[in-house]
């Protein structure tokens, strides 16, 4: 038998299903935090929304400043027993979270048609209109700047990989086999 998952990771493209993972994890006894939570912070404390361009562009100014494991170190003083870590983005996030005992990193994935569908349904602020443009903002978060996104290296780390492209009930029995 194995250890019980004591930290778990989320890494994985917009609208693949890793908030309803996070959930999903939350609804089993994990606490649940965020990357994303730190960058919201953040842009309150200056006085900003909290867009979907305003979280990248704050997370690369963050990463610039202090270090591309910034969102990591900081995150790593809330944890507390179990707990999920949601919107993980950088590698070096993940070298931070490894020292951790008992992480896992686990990615999510769907095809971009699908996650594209889903991200439109949640009606949140993605400033993207078509399937096109969804798939060359995605292409930004991709990139090898020290200081940016690089959710492609992520998504090579993760410990395990699930693909999200059937029901919510057959995503949440992976979710439970991955327990």
């Amino acid at each position: 038998m194995t250890a019980p998952k004591r930290l778990i990771g989320l890494t994985g493209t917009n609208g693949a299903g890793k908030g309803e993972a996070a959930a999903f994890f939350e609804r089993n006894g994990y606490a649940r935090l965020s990357l994303s939570d730190v960058l919201r912070r953040e842009l309150a404390r200056r006085g900003l929304a909290a867009t979907r361009d305003n979280l990248i562009r704050t997370g690369n100014v963050l990463r610039r400043r202090y270090g591309s494991g910034i969102l990591a170190r900081r995150i790593i003083k809330s944890v507390r027993g179990k707990s999920v870590i949601d919107s993980i983005r950088h590698p070096r996030e993940i070298a931070c979270l490894r020292r951790q005992k008992r992480f896992i990193l686990l990615a999510i994935d769907a095809p971009a048609a699908l996650r594209f569908e889903r991200v439109q349904r949640r009606g949140r602020d993605e400033s993207v209109a078509t399937l096109d443009e969804f798939i060359r903002k995605e292409q930004e978060e991709m990139t090898d700047r020290p200081e940016g996104q690089q959710l492609h290296r992520c998504l090579k780390l993760a410990d395990r990989t699930l693909v999200n492209d059937s029901t919510l009930a057959a995503f949440h029995r992976q979710l439970e086999e991955f327990l």
